[in-house]
């Protein structure tokens, strides 16, 4: 039988998407991380692409899926936290409290790392933010912290930003609009520093299996996945393997344990059982 699969499209899965004489690939329109909730509600996909901390939350809440140690996307998170500059030009990280930040939903990867950003390196107590929020988590059961409020229906993020009814957002891509400007100054730079302080990079996307899924079809899959990624040149920022992502992933724990979105840091090894 095929392996029914959910996998985007990147340099490092594209020869991997031929494959369809062994996956049964779904189909999906616009950006894959609108199919997470299929994988951990519905546990409808064999192979699957799952966000970080999508993943950590899920398996948390007893999902049966394990990672395979192979990032299909990894970034620095710095740029993604905006803010209008026409409105309160000199607004910065620090300054957050009392303040309202937008957010797709609260347990979604980029809002985590960004949530960690502002209280590791900028002292933001995360409690303080009113946190705006547009959609459901992926996982079910998890739920928001009760300074999380839900966006009246029918808004959208951009227009309330625009209208000043939010002070800052964490968007899923970084603005075109020059009035929306990172709220961390010289993001390029905070990303390295954040780099050398944590010797880690930020995992936003990994490949996770099902349980039922052999030890063996799980080995051809991931190795599949390596021949991709070989074809594609080998891009730099995507590790793999267990031993290359181990501190990657002991970062992406604690982030996910300090905000109480998991009730325990688990092993590295955890995670490939």
């Amino acid at each position: 039988m095929k392996l029914k699969t959910l996998i985007g499209e990147y340099p490092v899965t594209k020869q991997f998407l031929t494959r369809g004489e062994r996956f049964d690939f779904a189909q999906f329109q616009g950006n894959v991380s609108t199919m997470f909730k299929r994988v951990v509600r519905n546990l409808e996909f064999d192979v699957a692409e799952m966000a970080m901390m999508t993943y950590l939350v899920a398996k948390a809440h007893g999902k049966p899926y394990r990672l395979l140690p192979f990032v299909v996307l990894a970034r620095f998170q710095h740029p993604y936290l905006v803010f209008d500059v026409t409105r309160n030009p000199s607004l910065t990280p620090e300054q957050l409290a009392g303040k309202r930040v937008g957010v797709r939903s609260y347990s979604v990867t980029t809002g985590a790392w960004i949530r960690s950003i502002l209280m590791e390196d900028h002292g933001v107590d995360l409690s303080r933010i009113k946190w705006i929020t547009f959609e459901e988590p992926h996982v079910a059961e998890f739920r928001d912290p009760p300074n999380v409020q839900r966006a009246p229906a029918g808004k959208a993020i951009d227009a309330m930003l625009a209208a000043g009814e939010l002070d800052a957002a964490i968007m899923g891509a970084i603005p075109r609009d020059a009035k929306l400007r990172p709220l961390i100054r010289d993001p390029e730079a905070a990303g390295r520093r954040w780099t050398e302080k944590n010797r880690a990079i930020q995992l936003n996307h990994l490949v996770s299996v099902k349980s039922t899924v052999s030890k063996a079809a799980a080995d051809e899959v991931y190795g599949l996945l390596l021949e991709s990624k070989k074809a594609a040149g080998d891009p730099p920022m995507l590790p793999h393997g267990l031993e290359a992502n181990r501190r990657n992933l002991e970062v992406a724990i604690e982030c996910a344990y300090k905000q109480n979105m998991i009730p325990r840091r688990f092993t590295v090894e955890e995670l490939f059982e």
